[in-house]
């Protein structure tokens, strides 16, 4: 593999991608797609995976795009900064990524390429400048992965249940507190806040799940699982408040998306629905071992 090919890759974060194919799986669970598939569904499931996987990595290039600066002081190994990507070259790659994504939700129904463009613009927006401020940062990035399960629910055309979205928002905003302490450290008071906020996710999922459906014995081995997932490494980086240790408590944030997407499509589908997802762990932790995940 070439260093320029290496390079885009590593704008692309890689072991992220799994993420966000598993929020769309999720939101096609919740939809009631997965107990009436035909094998049409699963060519517009893949539709909008792929759309999902594009947008995300898009957002991820053009992150790093608008970073540049910041990047130079504080990772100057990143392909950018480091020189080993043309700043232009990575703005057109990320513009193209966001656009193909868009336009590969299109494809599947009209509701769905309108979520995909406000999912767009929320991305540039996030990128661009609500991540500089205390509050509305965080908001945007979990309001990003909201919509992305709505995209997976909008599969059929139509939105039913839509505040389920509320739970990857918060999720994703205690994550994004976690992260201000990455580089420097010295974040412990954002710390207990995302504890709190992953205590919350849980108890949403649960309650989304009594009150739908009647699977929530479904849905306990995988929030056992993403708890420890969580929890282990958000207690270690209080414990010891360093840039490492919250850095492991981020990766453990991301990564473990999957696993609270599978708990929620196994409460609206079937138990081995949530194994296919929780299969793009080991995939995404693998590929984390090769690629940058923050």
């Amino acid at each position: 593999m070439s260093s320029v090919v290496k390079g885009y890759l590593q704008l692309m974060r890689p072991a992220n991608l799994p993420t966000a194919a598993a929020d769309i799986l999720a939101g096609v669970a919740i939809a009631g797609l997965i107990t009436n598939l035909t094998p049409f569904s699963w060519v517009s499931i893949l539709f909008l995976v792929t759309a999902s996987v594009f947008l995300y990595a898009g957002g991820v290039v053009l992150n790093d795009v608008f970073d540049y600066k910041l990047d130079s002081v504080e990772r100057p190994e990143r392909p950018i900064p480091s020189g080993l990507i043309p700043l232009k070259s990575a703005a057109i790659f990320g513009s193209i990524l966001l656009f193909t994504g868009v336009l590969l939700a299109f494809q599947i129904h009209l509701i769905s390429g309108y979520i995909a463009a406000v999912l767009a613009f929320s991305i540039v927006l996030y990128d661009s400048f609500s991540k500089k401020f205390g509050f509305l940062g965080p908001f945007n990035m979990g309001l990003c992965r909201s919509l992305n399960l709505l995209l997976g629910m909008s599969i059929l055309g139509l939105i039913t249940n839509w505040w389920y979205g509320i739970i990857p928002l918060v999720y994703i905003f205690a994550i994004t507190l976690i992260s201000r302490g990455e580089v420097h450290g010295n974040n412990k008071k954002h710390i207990i806040w995302a504890g709190i906020l992953y205590g919350l996710v849980i108890f949403g999922v649960v309650s989304m799940v009594l009150f739908e459906t009647d699977q929530i014995l479904q849905s306990i081995p995988f929030l056992l699982l993403f708890t420890f997932l969580t929890f282990k490494p958000l207690r270690n980086a209080y414990r010891s408040n360093s840039p490492s240790n919250i850095k492991k408590a981020v990766i453990a944030g991301v990564l473990s998306l999957i696993v609270l997407d599978a708990a929620m499509a196994v409460g609206f589908s079937v138990w081995w629905y949530g194994l296919l997802i929780l299969m793009l762990l080991p995939l995404s932790m693998l590929l984390s071992k090769l690629f940058a995940v923050t």
